[in-house]
């Protein structure tokens, strides 16, 4: 009997660590999104500070441009890197709370498979 609340209660781990570590892919991948995102804007602002202030600069909307005036643009690519700067401050947050939640996740498998070593054996044998 207790060896089914073992297995069930491995089972429940396998699962919590499957969906923890796909969370934390998403939020690698969003986290790299707005790396990217906050580099183009830091670059751009930097394009934009070398010309001079009479210069015509233009604002891609989908296929087309439309001119704009240069202290629009860099107020863009200002409040863009501000945001990127945010987002990636909560996902760094996020990343951290997952990954403490698989060190602990891994900790409960640790102690179950320590608890029952035949538990430990039957699942080698289902994998093999």
């Amino acid at each position: 009997m207790a060896e089914d609340a073992n297995r069930v209660a491995f089972f429940e781990i396998q699962s919590r660590m499957i969906e923890t570590t796909a969370k934390l892919k998403q939020v690698q991948n969003q986290l790299r999104g707005k790396e990217g995102e906050k580099k183009r804007a830091y670059l751009t602002l930097e394009e934009l500070k070398q010309l001079s202030d009479d210069t015509n600069t233009y604002k891609s909307i989908g296929r087309t441009f439309v001119l704009e005036s240069k202290s629009v643009l860099m107020q863009e690519q200002e409040q863009k890197l501000k945001d990127s700067e945010s987002a990636i401050s909560t996902l760094q947050t996020s990343k951290e709370y997952l990954e403490k939640q698989i060190a602990e996740i891994e900790n409960n498998l640790r102690e179950l498979l320590q608890q029952d070593p035949g538990l430990a054996r039957q699942i080698m044998a289902m994998s093999a």
